[in-house]
């Protein structure tokens, strides 16, 4: 399963990557904006929004990918670790 990871804090990238791979998931991890945001989101099966470190213009970009490649999208105000694995946990179960 393919899980992209749009907002979060840059310094728990590492450990958002390690809690995917525990759950036998292949991530990316979007802390910041870049030019190219929707090309390199690619087509995920679910698309995790951390909403309270994240742009409008981000979620935006990230829900219009996700409707173009029919993922699932999971949003969540805290992008804390227990966070991550309480929906890794529901959704991979």
């Amino acid at each position: 399963m393919s899980v992209v990871i749009i907002g979060g804090h840059d310094r728990m990238v590492c450990q958002y990557k390690k809690i995917c791979r525990q759950f036998n998931c292949k991530a990316k991890v979007f802390t910041q904006m870049s030019a190219n945001l929707g090309k390199q989101i690619g087509s995920p099966d679910l698309i995790v929004l951390f909403t309270n470190t994240v742009s409008h213009k981000m979620v935006r970009c990230a829900v219009e990918e996700a409707g173009r490649c029919s993922a699932d999208v999971v949003r969540c105000h805290t992008s804390s670790k227990s966070a991550l694995e309480e929906i890794l946990g529901s959704v991979c179960a």
